[in-house]
């Protein structure tokens, strides 16, 4: 989320002004004492002016002015969900819109074996858009991880930039999606041998270590003969109620990153904080036994006689049939069926040799879709 560095207008020039760093004090740019009434009217103007990517940045780039300008900005601001928008690196975190899907795409690196996911900015299926996280495959003798981070150019677990993984089972089959930071207040991290290593203070306290579980997704043997269908999904998501999908149901927010990812965000204070507690960190409820786990499955394909296949409608976003394609709705498991269990949450399919698109809405966000996507392109032993 880079600070645009020319501006047009004298509200866009004021943006770049920065708080400086005298001694241990801090001394404020001269934009920080504008009336809160007039300023406030001019961060509204810009947020509503510069509706999408690239002209975006500069309401980033408003965040980092100063004190007041970053929370004036954060409170004008919305979630994904309410405005449909990705502004801020956290919104990846942050469930999609509840009415229509936030249309994104993937590119995959067959070479390197990395995958990047982009916002779609245009209706075209394009390969211009705006990046928002990568993701880098790494085998090991027993599975398969795929280590998901905000930076295109880092990913390794050891960065501050990691954001969560995607992890196999041996056959391909079965897939954990782990967070770095907890997806809700109750959240219990897994623990791992770099964990350990971090409570030995062996490492520095700085890499980010957290592996929190917030969906499990399987792939079940395909039983349809000669007549081969769309690979079987069936993901629970630990970290969002079933209710989620109800009317005023809902999921878990992350609102900022933890202490551990600041270091990213150098320019931005917008994203640093003086605690790291999980109640400052995270809004929503915490998924309830009684409730019970949202559930997501395939959406059934049809068979089409005439082109002898089976089909599903990607209103145009899908172009090339692959057994990766897939389209993911609320299951039966969730309750009595509703209007709530035809909504498309996930879909994902092929317009390139090496183009996919990605679209998700409420209540799984654009980190935890990725992360489902990623398990398409894993080799399934078992499900070939």
């Amino acid at each position: 989320m880079g600070i645009i560095r020319s501006m047009r207008s004298r509200s866009h020039r004021v943006v770049q002004e920065q708080e400086e760093c005298v001694g241990d004090s801090m001394r404020q740019s001269c934009w920080a004492n504008m009336p809160q009434e007039l300023l406030r009217e001019v961060l509204l103007r810009i947020e509503a002016s510069e509706d999408t990517w690239p002209p975006r940045k500069s309401v980033v780039a408003c965040a980092g002015v100063c004190r007041s300008w970053r929370q004036i900005t954060k409170d004008i601001v919305k979630t994904p969900e309410l405005s449909s928008k990705i502004t801020f690196p956290i919104s990846v975190k942050q469930p999609g819109p509840r009415e229509n899907l936030l249309r994104c795409f993937i590119k995959r690196n067959r070479s390197t074996q990395t995958y990047y996911l982009f916002l779609s900015l245009t209706n075209t299926l394009a390969e211009d858009g705006k990046f928002l996280l990568a993701a880098r495959k790494c085998r090991r003798p027993t599975c398969t991880d795929y280590i998901i981070s905000l930076d295109a150019d880092d990913m390794s677990k050891g960065s501050n930039s990691y954001v969560g993984k995607l992890r196999s089972n041996f056959l391909g089959t079965k897939f954990t999606i782990y967070d770095s930071q907890p997806p809700h207040s109750g959240a219990r991290i897994m623990k791992s041998r770099s964990t350990r290593l971090v409570n030995l203070k062996q490492v520095s306290p700085k890499v980010p270590t957290g592996n929190y579980p917030v969906a499990h997704i399987s792939y079940e043997l395909n039983v349809l003969g000669s007549r081969r269908g769309p690979r079987r999904m069936h993901c629970v998501m630990d970290s969002i109620p079933a209710t989620a999908i109800e009317a005023g149901g809902v999921a878990p927010t992350q609102t900022e990153f933890s202490l551990n990812n600041i270091d990213m965000f150098p320019s931005f204070p917008f994203f640093r904080s003086k605690s790291n507690r999980v109640e400052n960190t995270m809004s929503g409820p915490l998924v309830d036994q009684k409730d019970g786990m949202l559930v997501l499955k395939n959406k059934s394909p049809r068979w089409h006689e005439q082109l002898q296949c089976w089909c599903l409608n990607f209103h145009g976003r899908v172009t090339i049939a692959s057994v990766k394609n897939f389209q993911l709705v609320a299951s039966a498991e969730n309750g009595p069926a509703g209007p709530e269990h035809d909504k498309i949450i996930l879909q994902f399919g092929k317009v390139g040799k090496d183009l996919f698109t990605m679209d998700y809405r409420y209540p799984i966000s654009a980190f935890q879709a990725f992360a489902m996507c990623l398990s398409s392109f894993d080799t399934k032993i078992a499900c070939e």
